[in-house]
C-alpha cells in the first residue's frame, strides 16, 4: 500500500472544504461529512469501551469486528456511490444480540445509563450510534445510498444497548432502573 499518509497536513482544507474518496471536494459541514464524521466518532467511542474491558472479555472480538465494519462504513460514506457494508455484518450483530439476551432477564423497566463504567461507555456509544444513524438518514434523503449502512447502524445501537445491560450486570453489578416520580 505504500506511504499513503506520509504528510498529515496538506493545507487543502484551509478553505473549509475536504476531499472525498473520489477526489471531489465538499464543504466540511456537508451532510456527507457529518455522516462519516459521526461514524468515526462512534468508532472512537467503541475503542474507548474496548480499552476499558479486559483483553480476554467475551465482547472484544465482536467489538473489534464492529470497529472494522464502521471504518468500512465511513469509507462507503466518503466515496459517493461506493458500497462496503454487507448483510453478514447485520446478521453478526443480530447473533450478538441474541447471545447476550439469552443471559438477561426480560426488560420490564426503562434503563438509565450507568451501572458500571463499561456499561456507561456502551450507553454513550449507543447514543452516538443513534446520532450517526440520524446523520446517515439525512444524507440518504438527499443522495442515493445503500440501505445496508442504515440497517447496520440501527442494529448496532440495539447491540450496544443489550451489551450495556450485560456489562452493568457483570461481577454482581446491577442495571440502573428508571423510577417514576
Amino acid at each position: 500500500m505504500g506511504h499513503r499518509l506520509s504528510k498529515i497536513y496538506t493545507r487543502t482544507g484551509d478553505d473549509g472544504t475536504t476531499g472525498l474518496g473520489d477526489g471531489s471536494r465538499t464543504p466540511k459541514d456537508s451532510l456527507r461529512v457529518e455522516a462519516y464524521g459521526t461514524v468515526d466518532e462512534l468508532n472512537s467511542q467503541i475503542g474507548l469501551l474496548r480499552a476499558e474491558l479486559t483483553t480476554d472479555h467475551p465482547s472484544q472480538a465482536l467489538l473489534s469486528r464492529i470497529q472494522h465494519e464502521l471504518f468500512d462504513l465511513g469509507g462507503e460514506l466518503c466515496i459517493p456511490g461506493y458500497s462496503l457494508i454487507k448483510e453478514e455484518g447485520i446478521e453478526r450483530l443480530e447473533n450478538g444480540i441474541d447471545a447476550l439476551n439469552e443471559h438477561l432477564p426480560p426488560l420490564k423497566d426503562f434503563i438509565l445509563p450507568g451501572g458500571s463504567k463499561p456499561a456507561s461507555l456502551a450507553h454513550v456509544a449507543r447514543t452516538v450510534c443513534r446520532r450517526a444513524e440520524r446523520r446517515v438518514h439525512s444524507l440518504a434523503q438527499a443522495e442515493s445510498l445503500s440501505p445496508l449502512g442504515l440497517r447496520y447502524l440501527n442494529r448496532l445501537s440495539d447491540y450496544l444497548f443489550v451489551l450495556a445491560r450485560a456489562l452493568a450486570r457483570e461481577n454482581g453489578g446491577q442495571e440502573v432502573l428508571w423510577q417514576r416520580q
